[in-house]
């Protein structure tokens, strides 16, 4: 079979692999879309475990079953996930899935950029999810991003009536936008420099947005009844809008890192302002199980359709330009890649 096969983010190599073996408890899917995120052009976090194939938003059709799966059968569409918890762990059992040892831990073999993948054992039972029949493979590339938006959300406890600014319209910013307007009636602000993106969030249900180099804070104020946004997500790895994050945050509000620089790097907090304010500052990482589910659900139900902001289809022999146009986007928004078209 053909895999894509990461170097570094301008060396993406064509190479031939053998199809996975699979054993008796584990799944053969065959990929019918895998989207690029926006973590696998990261390259001070990919390029130390290079060479490696990438990808883990994939669906695609089991093409073949151990005799120990029951639950199923070749044929089947199917979104699998890479990292699965134990969910018997300290930190499974207190709701912390995405800290478990475990997840971080498991993955499907090779990634999702290759004509086939095996599913081992522990992500057949708790990460492979049939798609409806109404959820595309293209949609259900968009599962795994769209869950950990989700997840965000739930944990930093935003609310139907609460405002939200999302700091960065790429394709996280934009999935927080779409999945806040389908479940809130909030006023929604988005930034960023890029006036494509901008024009994307716009499309996808951002009440106002903002260049960022503005003065949010006063303009957020302006438009806002007075006050600073409830929530406030930063969706991009750009120093710039971590520090924007802490003027932008209304009394009693949270601000949620979505994204994450470099390593090394330091945030100041103005830690006498926000004891006096109540304010939260918290993190998320990745999705577990019930935000798949949650996801699959909101697609199907029509809640969100994550396929609008997708730019780019392209062949696997095409990756290369996949990685070029997710690491230096202009026009582009959300990438796939079809390894049997």
């Amino acid at each position: 079979m053909k895999v894509a096969v990461y170097y570094n983010n301008q060396d993406i190599r064509i190479e031939e692999r053998p199809v996975p073996k699979i054993g008796p408890d584990e799944l053969l899917v065959k990929v019918m879309a895998s989207g690029i995120c926006g973590s696998d052009v990261l390259e001070w976090y990919r390029i130390k475990k290079a060479p490696l194939v990438l990808g883990h938003e994939i669906a695609g059709e089991i093409a073949a079953a151990g005799p120990a799966v029951k639950k199923y059968k070749p044929g089947q569409r199917v979104f699998v996930s890479h990292h699965v918890p134990c969910n018997s762990c300290h930190y499974c059992l207190a709701g912390h899935h995405t800290a478990c040892l475990t997840l971080h831990a498991t993955n499907y073999d090779p990634g999702g950029f290759a004509e086939f993948l095996r599913v081992p054992a522990i992500n057949v039972d708790r990460g492979t999810f049939i798609l409806p029949d109404k959820v595309s493979f293209e949609q259900g590339a968009m599962i795994e991003p769209l869950a950990c938006v989700l997840r965000g959300q739930r944990l930093a406890g935003f609310k139907p009536d609460q405002s939200l600014l999302v700091l960065g319209s790429g394709i996280s910013g934009l999935l927080h936008i779409m999945a806040a307007k389908a479940c809130s009636s909030g006023k929604v602000f988005a930034t960023d420099v890029s006036g494509f993106r901008l024009a994307a969030a716009k499309a996808q249900g951002a009440d106002v947005t903002l260049n960022a180099k503005d003065d949010l804070a006063a303009a957020i104020r302006a438009q806002n009844e007075g006050r600073l946004a409830d929530l406030v997500i930063v969706a991009t790895g750009a120093m710039p809008a971590f520090k924007q994050a802490l003027q932008c945050v209304e009394p009693g509000g949270t601000v949620l890192f979505f994204a994450c620089p470099e390593p090394g790097i330091e945030l100041a907090v103005p830690l006498n302002d926000f004891w006096r304010n109540e304010i939260k500052l918290m993190p998320s990482y990745g999705a577990a199980p019930y935000d798949i589910a949650e996801a699959i659900e909101l697609i199907r139900a029509k809640g969100v359709a994550p396929e609008k902001i997708i730019t780019h289809h392209l062949r696997l022999k095409d990756a290369g330009l996949g990685f070029k146009l997710t690491a230096e986007p202009k026009d582009s928004l959300k990438v796939i890649i079809e390894p049997h078209k």
